[in-house]
This record gives structure tokens, C-alpha cells and sequence, in this order.
């Protein structure tokens, strides 16, 4: 960052800590006590796939990191792929793990520019759903509460990161809470 920079009102980019993505499974006893929301196993890393045979070889390398978890993947219509884990509900931390591990192998391979952002989704009793959202650029979280219609609950949002921002660090920048319609799990 040079002096024309800081005139210019120029920031730094923030740079990712993949290693506070270890902190949800706390977060998630917190989030279940106060909200009665629990994991529902499912976990996805979303990113913009490049072309090339060398891509191919990450995410079959991905894949076979992964493991005995169940892996599927999936394109939206925005043309971001998602990479969906399946672990048992109560194995947040592998799950966890398992994100952490498909984030850091894309980011080795120079492709995080390509990473947009990791969830973990969430549900209640009434079969609501609930994703915790990585923000890889930013380095920080938030809560995203679908609606059918494509509309979202607001209040659960903010009372969610009122009930986890203790534990996680939490994207002050409300502006920056991009609905994730369509994303696999909710």
C-alpha cells in the first residue's frame, strides 16, 4: 500500500484465514442451544470452475481427499460450481475438516481467486433451514435464513449472529450477506 493509495481511500484486501472455518462446531453447540437449529451434515464449497486438464486432476484430487465422505457436485445458474460434502449430522468437525481440506487444496493450486464462499447448513425442528456462510475474501461469516419465494428472514439472521458472533468472526457489512438461493442443502 503506498501513500497514493491511502489518499485514494484504497484498502488492502483482507486475507483469508481458512483456519477460523475450525471454530463452527463450538459455534454450532452455541447456535443450537440459543436458536434450536442443529447440523444437518451437509457442507459445500462454491467456486468458479476453470478449464483446463489441470483442474480436472485438483478436483479429482479433491475428491479423493475427501475420502469416505459422500461427495456430489453441482453447477448453478450463475455458473459457480458447488462442491457438496455428506458427513453424519453429529461429525460437524469432520465435516469442517473436510471443507477446510477443499478450500486449502483450491487455494494451493493458485486457484482461490476462484473461491467465493463455504457453508455449513443448519435446521430446526420445523424443518427450517439455515446455512453458516464463509466469506473467503473477507475471512468472515454470516447467517443466511431462506424463505420460500425467494425472500429471507432478516430477524433469524441478525438474531443467529447475535447468538454467534462471540465465537465467529462475523462480516460487519451487512451489504456483503449475499443470498445464496439455490445453494445445495437449503
Amino acid at each position: 500500500m503506498g501513500w497514493l493509495d491511502s489518499l485514494l481511500g484504497r484498502t488492502k484486501p483482507v486475507k483469508p484465514n481458512l483456519d477460523t472455518l475450525f471454530a463452527l462446531p463450538s459455534a454450532a453447540v452455541t447456535l443450537e442451544a440459543a436458536t434450536g437449529f442443529v447440523p444437518t451434515g451437509l457442507g459445500s464449497v462454491c467456486f468458479r470452475a476453470a478449464e483446463g486438464g489441470a483442474f480436472a486432476l485438483l478436483e479429482r484430487d479433491i475428491t479423493a481427499l475427501l475420502g469416505d465422505a459422500e461427495v456430489e457436485q453441482s453447477s448453478d445458474s450463475f455458473g459457480y460450481t458447488w462442491l457438496v460434502v455428506h458427513r453424519p449430522p453429529d461429525d460437524v468437525s469432520d465435516l469442517v475438516t473436510d471443507l477446510h481440506g477443499v478450500n486449502s487444496s483450491l487455494e494451493a493450486a493458485g486457484f482461490g481467486p476462484s473461491l467465493l464462499c463455504s457453508l455449513v447448513t443448519f435446521a430446526d425442528p420445523s424443518g427450517r433451514r439455515l446455512a453458516v456462510v464463509y466469506l473467503y475474501k473477507q475471512g468472515t461469516f454470516f447467517p443466511f435464513v431462506p424463505l420460500p419465494g425467494q425472500h429471507r428472514d432478516n430477524a433469524l439472521e441478525l438474531q443467529v449472529r447475535g447468538a454467534i458472533g462471540g465465537e465467529l468472526p462475523i462480516e460487519p457489512d451487512l451489504s456483503r450477506w449475499f443470498p445464496v438461493w439455490g445453494a445445495p442443502g437449503l
